[in-house]
């Protein structure tokens, strides 16, 4: 992603090429009206949007014509939308979220974050997931932790089912 382009955009014109993005993938081209359908928008915000964007080489766009990404905008569109999933994931899975709470705080946090915050994100993610001492059954201890408080009475079996794990992936070979 060239950072001088993505740089100084605004929360809601990374929006745009989000929904752009997404139209792109299930229409092929974007149109203003279905932009504003999905943003809740009025037609005059989205034409000011799109001149901005097209301004800085990030979409084609014509008044009433359709609209597609430029190959600097779609990839930072695909940034936006890592990101977002990303952060999502994480309150889902890691927090325990609702996923309804946990799409709008990603909507929300998603244009502040830095790069580096979210690639640390996305490796913690994937770490908290393979490693022999945390995996899925650890995100569900998690949860009945966010549900019922503190209950150590399973951390020895807990503990003996990770060793387990870790002797199994040791036998086979693989790094944890």
């Amino acid at each position: 992603m060239s950072s001088d382009i993505a740089e100084g955009l605004s929360a809601s014109l990374e929006d745009y090429l989000e929904v752009i993005f997404h139209l792109e993938q299930s229409n092929r081209v974007a149109r203003a009206k279905d932009i504003a359908d999905q943003m809740n928008v009025q037609r005059a915000s989205v034409t000011g949007a799109l001149k901005a964007l097209a301004s800085r080489g990030l979409i084609n766009y014509s008044p009433y014509s359709y609209i597609t990404l430029t190959p600097p905008g779609r990839s930072i569109a695909k940034d936006i939308i890592r990101r977002h999933d990303t952060l999502k994931d994480l309150f889902v899975t890691a927090l325990q979220m609702e996923p309804d709470d946990a799409e709008a705080n990603a909507c929300r946090i998603e244009h502040a974050i830095d790069p580096l915050a979210i690639d640390r994100l996305v490796r913690f993610l994937e770490f908290i997931k393979i490693c022999p001492r945390t995996g899925m059954d650890w995100f569900e201890a998690f949860a009945r932790y966010c549900q019922k408080g503190i209950q150590t009475s399973n951390c020895e079996n807990c503990l003996k089912t990770c060793l387990e794990r870790l002797d199994a992936q040791n036998e086979n070979g693989a790094s944890p």
